[in-house]
């Protein structure tokens, strides 16, 4: 292995969502205060288990109902009405992480929903079933907004009735593009179509710079965690353009067999891994490289 080439994507890691909700749990646990977070703050269990170890204390929707007089930080993703009027029946402090693109989706989804939900139109979210962001986003329909992820859902939609589609802030735009198309090929002409691109730029970016990472090294480790939807959208990216690319989690999931022959190795990561998670990975792979493999 000596002579390897082994570089870390400074493209990867938290995007500003992420930073801004970590950093604020961070600075409320200084002040030595019970600190609960509803959900993991993070899609990545080392990041989880690091605040864990500062006090923070993650709880669920169940957990969050009982709670009393307490504080509890929301994360990036955001959360439906629910949750503010529960907090504010139940004398919760709400320490707001909310990403600012989220927030402006939600509010604009809210804003719009009243003209938009009659018996002849449907407000229709493109997003993953069940993911935070996306409970969020139809909570600001009344749970009436339609969720489809594929071509396969498309049956979910009355198209004699009028659409107005949405999308998560972390969907790929190539999917979003393709739901359009579908739609507008399927849609009856006696009814409307409208859509937004309410896709998030910092990461939809992500796409081209990780592809062209993946192309320029012989071997790709993609730091991730298993419940991260844009880790696995990001490193489906990674092994099309480099089928020789391993989703890890940290450095104890390396195969070190896998380092014996590559002449260029690539760390890279999602939008919910931690750079010192990368940087553990890529250190560890380093030290290899100058020892005798």
């Amino acid at each position: 292995m000596t002579g390897t080439m082994v570089e870390m994507d400074e493209g990867s890691g938290f995007c500003f969502g992420v930073v801004n909700a970590i950093v604020k749990a961070e600075e409320e646990l200084t002040k030595g205060e019970t600190l609960y977070c509803l959900g993991d703050i993070v899609h990545n269990s080392r990041e989880v288990e690091r605040l864990k170890q500062l006090g923070l204390i993650t709880i669920n929707h169940d957990q969050f109902k009982e709670l009393h007089n307490a504080k509890v930080l929301l994360r990036a993703h955001g959360e439906p009405p629910e949750t503010y009027e529960t907090a504010r029946k139940n004398n919760i402090e709400i320490i707001d992480a909310t990403c600012p693109v989220v927030l402006r989706l939600q509010k604009r989804i809210k804003q719009e929903q009243p003209n938009t939900q009659t018996e002849n139109s449907q407000t229709v979210i493109y997003g993953k079933e069940g993911h935070a962001e996306v409970l969020g986003l139809v909570g600001q329909t009344g749970g009436k907004a339609i969720v489809i992820e594929n071509m396969d859902e498309m049956n979910k939609l009355d198209f004699n009735k009028s659409i107005r589609l949405y999308s998560q802030t972390t969907k790929p735009l190539v999917g979003f593009a393709a739901i359009i198309e579908e739609i507008k090929k399927r849609i009856s002409p006696e009814a409307t179509f409208e859509y937004y691109d309410t896709i998030c730029r910092q990461v939809a970016n992500r796409i081209p710079n990780i592809r062209q990472f993946a192309a320029a090294h012989e071997l790709i480790f993609f730091v991730s965690g298993k419940k991260s939807s844009n880790g696995k959208m990001l490193f489906d990216e990674c092994r099309n353009i480099n089928p020789n690319s391993h989703l890890i989690e940290s450095k104890q999931d390396i195969d070190d067999s896998l380092l014996e022959n590559a002449g260029s190795i690539g760390v890279c990561g999602a939008t919910s891994t931690p750079k010192w998670l990368m940087e553990e990975v890529y250190t560890y792979i380093q030290l290899k490289a100058s020892s005798q493999f």
